[in-house]
């Protein structure tokens, strides 16, 4: 590739210059090839190093700890990279709960808690959880449409009374499921089993077909990966959403043990 100067560095990257210079100086970045005239060139190689040292610092660590890290003759660039990916992941992870929890506030301050407790299950319909279950489903192997299909004629051979039931009976089970998290009870506590046989029951009925052990647990991280299923299950409660996924992962496994 083309070398480029300094300049052209700090216009790519956003460091300034000034930065690039004093990693230079203290050995954590030396340009490729230094000119007659004084100018730095930075090759690929380089560019690399200097994706590495802004990823580490991003991840809160010192200049001097990250030459350290980066001259390791251990280092391995792809593996660092996968590592960084996770811990960021896990930092978006963070601060969409963060935003999350932010919204809620807003919306308590401006009064509006009352029409978000009556709008709670209106935005994840009985329709719209059996399209996401059929998603699973195929998932755990079977034909997509055939499943889609299948809990989609269920749904609509149900009165609109039997619909308004379906969900009224998923409201009383979470709300008993937050309640428990709430006063404490552990999320692989056996006593949450009759609210979980309860809620794999729901699931069986709106796939129309039985809901096995594994495809429960699978169901679970379904829920704890969908921004829809994590919004709805934050609002019942700060972190219900994890101890939602972690009861019907133990849950799981007590039924297949």
């Amino acid at each position: 590739m083309k070398m480029l100067t300094v300049k052209q560095v700090a216009k790519i990257s956003g460091v300034s210059v000034r930065a690039l210079h004093h990693y230079d100086e203290i050995g954590l970045l030396k340009p490729a090839s230094t000119g007659r005239n004084g100018y730095r060139y930075y090759g690929r190689d380089e560019l690399l190093r200097l994706q590495q040292i802004l990823l580490h610092r991003e991840l809160d660590i010192p200049l001097g700890d990250i030459r350290a890290i980066l001259d390791d003759p251990r280092f391995d660039q792809l593996e660092a990279l996968r590592l960084q990916r996770d811990k960021l992941a896990a930092e978006a992870k963070r601060y969409a709960q963060l935003v999350r929890t932010i919204d809620r506030t807003i919306a308590d301050l401006n009064g509006e808690s009352a029409m978000r407790n009556a709008e709670l299950y209106k935005g994840i319909s009985a329709e719209k959880q059996a399209e996401y279950e059929a998603w699973l489903v195929k998932k755990y192997g079977g034909d997509m449409p055939r499943h889609i299909e299948t809990s989609k004629r269920k749904y609509e051979s149900l009165s609109q009374a039997e619909k308004d039931q379906l969900n009224t009976d998923l409201k009383e089970l979470e709300t008993a499921w937050a309640d428990a998290m709430r006063n404490g009870v552990p999320a692989d506590s056996t006593a949450l089993d009759p609210l979980l046989g309860r809620f794999r029951d729901w699931v069986s009925a709106m796939w129309n077909r039985p809901c096995p052990p594994d495809a429960f647990a699978g169901l679970a991280d379904l829920h704890l990966s969908h921004p829809d299923f994590v919004s709805r299950y934050e609002a019942l409660g700060e972190g219900f959403s994890e101890y939602h996924a972690e009861a019907m992962k133990a849950y799981a496994r007590r039924l297949a043990a």
